[in-house]
């Protein structure tokens, strides 16, 4: 018997990977748009792009793991609390185990039997998961967290950088508008398939803030009209 396919256990990695990448096409494009709306020479346009994609990247996974952190210290807390009750009054804990199953439907009955038996298994583990929601899929994983939104932001920067290293400066603007759109319509799509939900809002919803974004940069970028060449 094969085992049903849950996408919801890709939820850590995936979340943080996802935004890596999606902020990495879309702050760096917005960084070379912006120059290049008031450039006509390539080397401030590629400097811009490589600079704000190292920082990116670094701030990313730092903040990511900052962040996650945080989840995990308090989850631990959590859990330190939890197991002070329970050794203090495992009485009082095992019914408030047995009412939460009985709220989610079961008998009072079978709601402290199963309570019983689930506490005489794993306690903590029973608490953890049905009281305060913490279970082995939605645990924070800093590191986990931190390496994929750093790599997935890495490579999402990449993208436009290569465009602004290769592309027509004259019409860096559109080249970086066009494919950053292509980039974004893809990431959606991968984003998408991966989690398992519906591919078309993914790709709108993706490429129209991606749009506005650029949008705001490059005007931005005209209404200075700093001369850097």
């Amino acid at each position: 018997m094969e085992m049903e396919k849950h996408y919801v256990m890709r939820s850590g990695w995936l979340r943080a990977a996802i935004l890596g990448a999606n902020d990495g096409i879309l702050s760096t494009a917005s960084i070379v748009i912006g120059v290049a709306a008031a450039s006509e020479t390539r080397d401030p346009i590629v400097l811009a792009g490589v600079a704000g994609l190292v920082a990116g990247a670094l701030s990313m996974a730092a903040g990511e793991y900052v962040s996650v952190s945080s989840q995990a210290d308090l989850e631990s807390a959590d859990l330190k609390r939890e197991q002070t009750e329970l050794d203090e009054m495992p009485e009082s804990e095992l019914k408030e185990l047995a009412m939460i199953y009985e709220e989610r439907g079961l008998s009072k009955e079978l709601s402290v039997q199963v309570a019983e038996e689930l506490t005489a298994h794993d306690a903590l583990g029973a608490h953890a998961r049905d009281e305060l929601g913490i279970n082995e899929i939605t645990q924070a994983k800093p590191f986990q967290a931190a390496a994929a939104s750093g790599g997935a932001f890495v490579f999402g920067g990449l993208l436009p950088v290569i465009v602004a290293i290769i592309g027509d400066v004259d019409f860096m603007v559109y080249l970086q508008y066009v494919f950053t759109i292509v980039f974004l319509a893809l990431l959606g799509s991968v984003a998408a398939r991966t989690g398992g939900s519906n591919i078309g809002k993914a790709v709108l919803r993706i490429t129209f803030w991606g749009t506005i974004a650029m949008g705001v940069t490059g005007l931005i970028g005209y209404l200075f009209g700093v001369n850097l060449a």
